[in-house]
């Protein structure tokens, strides 16, 4: 793997003007793409294009080898504008809340085409995101039949949430600091795969991700805590979560009920993600 350091704007500006000499028109199989954001080096992945990947940004975690084998051109919110034109790039294809917009902004200024896909965390969001970066790429066919892929594993999922007898409360908790909980509410990436698992949103009087008062924890009454899965001092166990107070009162904790998923498998909101709302609908059971 190849960090990429982030330099300053006198910096940026500088790297802006080497490296800015126009690119030849390229064929679609000849493009040389930097992807920002782990969802579009996903899909890039999935539609067998990976090859065509000449950097990626610190959320690519999957497929493992992208982070390996592809440069990396820092956070997806902290990218490197220098790092990203020396890999000589004729596509960036960014999410949302990619940036900083200064970056991007000297890249595009650069002669390189910038493409931000906005985020929309809804069933025909993701098979439309699937469909633009195949676009994007020049793999229009294939994008199209990894997306009718995914419709139908979305189609067979409703099937199974639809003979859901009872939904479970499920508090998504995203961090614990100093005993305080920072939850998904309503509006949220965890809101939503919680909706497509069959799902009550616990947060659901929360907009977002912010702090939830012990009271509030107590009131919601999940019946699981969800958790990112992390290594290292980051990692929550079920003994980090329910030995506090206001969690010991909920039925989670009666139950024991805490389950833990990987961080991009659970909210990437990529073409696995069928996959993971059942494996979580599975889970909280």
């Amino acid at each position: 793997m190849t960090a990429v350091p982030v330099l300053t704007r006198r910096h940026l500006l500088a790297a802006a003007a080497t490296l800015a000499a126009p690119l030849p028109a390229l064929a679609a199989d000849e493009q040389r793409i930097v992807a920002a954001g782990g969802v579009i080096t996903e899909i890039l992945y999935a539609l067998g294009l990976g090859d065509r990947l000449v950097g990626v940004d610190s959320t690519s975690l999957f497929p493992a080898d992208a982070l390996k084998d592809k440069p990396n051109v820092g956070y997806v919110r902290q990218l490197s504008a220098e790092g990203i034109l020396s890999l000589r790039p004729s596509l960036v294809i960014a999410v949302e809340g990619a940036g900083p917009p200064d970056a991007l902004k000297l890249v595009a200024e650069a002669g390189v085409k910038v493409e931000r896909l906005a985020e929309d965390l809804s069933e025909q969001g993701i098979v439309q995101r699937i469909r633009a970066v195949g676009r994007l790429a020049g793999a229009g066919d294939r994008a199209e039949a990894l997306g009718n892929a995914v419709e139908a594993h979305f189609a067979a999922l409703k099937l199974e949430r639809d003979r859901i007898a009872s939904r479970k409360r499920i508090l998504f908790v995203l961090s614990l600091q100093n005993g305080r909980a920072t939850v998904g509410g309503r509006n949220s990436s965890a809101d939503a795969i919680i909706r497509l698992a069959g799902g009550i949103n616990a947060a659901d009087n929360v907009e977002g991700y912010k702090p939830m008062t012990d009271e509030g924890i107590i009131a919601a009454a999940p019946d699981v805590v969800l958790v990112m899965a992390r290594g290292g001092d980051h990692a929550l166990s079920a003994a980090d979560v329910f030995r506090l107070p206001a969690f010991s009162a909920t039925p989670a904790a009666a139950a024991a009920k805490l389950v833990a998923m990987d961080p991009l498998y659970l909210l990437g909101f990529g073409p696995r993600t069928p996959e993971a709302a059942r494996d979580l609908m599975v889970a909280v059971r």
